[in-house]
């Protein structure tokens, strides 16, 4: 995140100053407003609060460390959102899976960001207003199934989805147990039916 908000502007086009640069730099939770608030649309599928949450836990095993440590798992599932945030930032992926398991959590974060690149096209076609708050996923998805873009079986099938995934990253369920290819598969499948319908919608517009 650092690399990224210090490049020259003629690169990122952002304009951020040296001094506001050393400010927000010294404290994480300060970088992560900075990225919300240059970069947002770099974070698609990084919900910047569970990156918080996973610091938090390594400071506190860092500075109060008592021989504890962390299950390899959720490590695993850190290091995806790392590798997922540096593909959003830079364009490549940092670190290659060796594993097939962790291959498919990679495929299915790096799917999860492309559903909610489509949701956030959505909310542009559809003019969805947060009265200039950030637009959820959630949001669009309860606006997309309001206004008939996707079924009630649909829907129940996006939730189960999004559960698998938080569940996932917030260590509630180890991902080796839960993820196959047929789930990727399917959010896959969904996001280019959305997709079509979204581009469809567009040309209506135009």
């Amino acid at each position: 995140m650092k690399t990224y908000l210090r490049l020259p502007q003629r690169v990122t086009r952002l304009k951020i100053s040296r001094s506001e640069y050393q400010e927000f730099a010294e404290s994480f939770p300060k970088l992560l407003d900075a990225l919300e608030k240059y970069a947002g649309d770099k974070i698609d599928g990084i919900n910047l609060g569970e990156i918080e949450w996973y610091h938090t836990i390594r400071n506190e095993l860092y500075h109060q460390g008592n021989g504890l440590t962390v299950e390899r798992d959720k490590v695993e599932v850190y290091a995806e959102l790392a590798n997922v945030l540096f593909t959003n930032l830079f364009g490549f992926r940092l670190v290659q899976p060796e594993e097939d398991k962790t291959k498919i959590l990679g495929e299915y974060m790096q799917a999860w960001v492309g559903f909610e690149k489509t949701l956030a096209d959505a909310a542009l076609i559809l003019g969805i207003d947060t009265r200039g708050r950030p637009v959820l996923p959630l949001q669009v998805v309860e606006v997309l199934a309001r206004e008939g873009f996707i079924s009630k079986g649909e829907l129940d099938e996006i939730n189960q989805l999004r559960q698998t995934r938080n569940q996932i990253v917030h260590g509630v369920q180890n991902y080796k147990d839960t993820l196959h290819p047929g789930i990727v598969e399917r959010l896959v499948s969904i996001t280019n039916e959305l997709r079509k319908r979204i581009q469809s919608r567009r040309k209506e517009v135009a």
